[in-house]
């Protein structure tokens, strides 16, 4: 008798969405889109009044299995506003070999805004996972980003048990000048450090050439606030990179902690630099 013999080169989805935006007087609207499963394409949606528009990122799936391969790319016109974000948490299920990978290329034209605040990530026990963020701003642009991930799920005991997760965010501004932040974990190899302790980690980075000295002090000083604000169940910090903006690093006990202080700190944010609330975004 014969078997079958499934290569784990051959398992696993590449999934490329593409996007284009451009101002139109008080409107960002898309102009060109493509999309292969498993994304879904869904149209943009004005929230409001402004020249904000959200794009939800819809991955009927359910997650991510080992070998696939996900790209999102998005190019914003001068002065457009995109909001990207996804209704539900990013899965990343077991795998016994193939790495699951995702990259997301944001370029984001002269004065344009680009907020990428996806839900969390949760890499389930013995899955691979590689992710990498890049960024590219023109002069005058600015982006608001932000990336989580779980320990694991948490309510079935499966704390840091994942094999491997790699991430890279990696922002270039107009001057030419970046900032760059990478790990790679292993936790049954290396374990995680301090990390242990916690239930979910989340970096959030702000930058644009912009914004004035006074308007980013101003932010510095409401951002740290929020973060004291629940001593014990998240702690975090926030620092000026080399290039205009801030970053803020934290860690938090609970997803309800992680969710409701980045609530806050978006809140504080859009409402400091661009006088917008923060949107209540629907999630499933």
């Amino acid at each position: 008798m014969t078997h079958a013999v499934t290569e784990t080169a051959d398992v696993g989805r590449v999934g490329d969405l593409a996007l284009n935006y451009v101002r139109q007087g008080n409107r960002t609207v898309l102009t060109q889109s493509r999309c292969c499963s498993p994304w879904h394409f869904s149209p943009p949606i004005q929230l409001d009044d402004s020249a904000c528009t959200y794009t939800p990122l819809l991955n009927p799936s359910g997650g991510l299995v080992g070998g696939d391969r996900l790209s999102v790319r998005a190019t914003l016109g001068p002065d457009a506003h995109v909001l990207f974000s996804t209704p539900s948490a990013n899965r990343v299920y077991r795998s016994l070999g193939e790495t699951a990978v995702q990259t997301a290329e944001l370029t984001v034209g002269p004065g344009a805004i680009v907020e990428w605040i996806p839900d969390v990530t949760i890499p389930f026990a013995g899955s691979r996972f590689r992710q990498t963020i890049h960024v590219t701003l023109a002069p005058g642009a600015t982006v608001l980003l932000w990336d989580a991930i779980a320990s694991g799920r948490v309510a079935r005991g499966e704390r840091w048990a994942f094999t491997s997760l790699e991430n890279e965010i990696r922002i270039v501004t107009a001057s030419g000048q970046s900032v760059l932040e990478r790990y790679a974990l292993a936790p049954s190899v290396h374990g995680v450090g301090r990390a242990a302790a916690w239930d979910y980690v989340g970096s959030l980075y702000l930058i644009g050439d912009s914004v004035d000295a006074a308007r980013w002090k101003q932010l510095d000083a409401q951002l740290a606030t929020i973060l004291e604000a629940r001593p014990g169940a998240v702690l975090g910090g926030v620092s000026e990179p080399a290039v205009p903006g801030l970053a803020v690093k934290l860690v938090a006990k609970s997803a309800p902690d992680l969710s409701e202080t980045l609530d806050e700190l978006w809140q504080a944010i859009r409402l400091t630099l661009w006088n917008l609330p923060r949107p209540a975004l629907r999630r499933y």
